[in-house]
């Protein structure tokens, strides 16, 4: 059975002290039982958030392909496990955009955190321009194969896959709950063509793009809908509860 999740980007947000109070105040929280909570800080401050126990699991919003050596400023993945992260963003429009990070480093970077035993919360999604030219499902369907379809089906298994279109990222449109729908239900589709019904079926799809506590209950009632992939709603601990309880 697909999990249901939702998960915090905080990108580069927050200090020191209100990343504590957050999580803390997350982790003494009455959170749904069926429901994980995944939380993305900036890598500076997992250890010590890992410090605080409780439900919430952390993810590291980025990390480098290799193991170790002379990248100045980059985090391995190997790092990441070591200050208590459990999974690891990997494919961020941001990331692809601002950084050029391309569809093999992508690929190296999945492997990576595989490697070492982190879950890599894999984003895909196309621009405005590429949904106004209705090359939007081609786009995606590129984005996964390139990235994704040389990992074995134990791999892939441990994938979860956010679908975020660029024009609702931080703009504050969001997808319709139909297009929610009709995307995660391709992105599904696409995984089964590869990896047949068992492993398409139990992919977890999150959708991301200005999901907050207005729209979140109609974008999680879709049926390919497992949760969603938060920005900056989800920097009030309150809002990231009510989110959690959209389900």
């Amino acid at each position: 059975m697909r999990r249901k999740i939702v998960a915090a980007n905080w990108k580069m947000n927050m200090t020191g002290e209100t990343a504590h109070n957050f999580f803390s105040q997350l982790n003494q929280m009455t959170w749904p039982d069926d429901v994980d909570a995944i939380v993305a800080p900036p890598n500076l401050y997992l250890q010590g958030l890992h410090s605080i126990k409780g439900n919430a699991k952390l993810c590291g919003q980025n990390c480098h392909s290799e193991q170790s050596g002379a990248y100045t400023g980059e985090v391995s993945a190997a790092m990441l496990s070591d200050a208590g992260a459990s999974y690891c963003l990997v494919g961020h429009s941001e990331r692809r955009k601002y950084f050029l990070e391309s569809s093999s480093f992508l690929k190296a970077k999945v492997t990576a955190i595989l490697d070492n035993g982190l879950f890599p919360i894999y984003c895909c999604g196309e621009t405005e321009s590429e949904r106004r030219n209705d090359t939007h499902f081609d786009v995606v369907k590129n984005q996964i194969s390139n990235d994704l379809f040389g990992l074995s089906n134990s791999e892939f298994g441990k994938v979860i896959i956010a679908y975020e279109p660029v024009w609702a990222i931080g703009t504050g449109l969001t997808a319709t709950s139909d297009q929610a729908q009709e995307m995660h239900y391709f992105i599904r589709s696409v995984v089964r063509e590869k990896y047949g019904s068992d492993i398409a079926d139990d992919v977890c799809l999150l959708y991301g793009g200005s999901c907050n506590t207005t729209n979140a209950k109609d974008l999680f009632s879709c049926k390919d809908v497992d949760g969603g992939l938060i920005g900056g709603a989800s920097m009030d601990p309150q809002s990231f509860l009510q989110i959690a309880q959209s389900f």
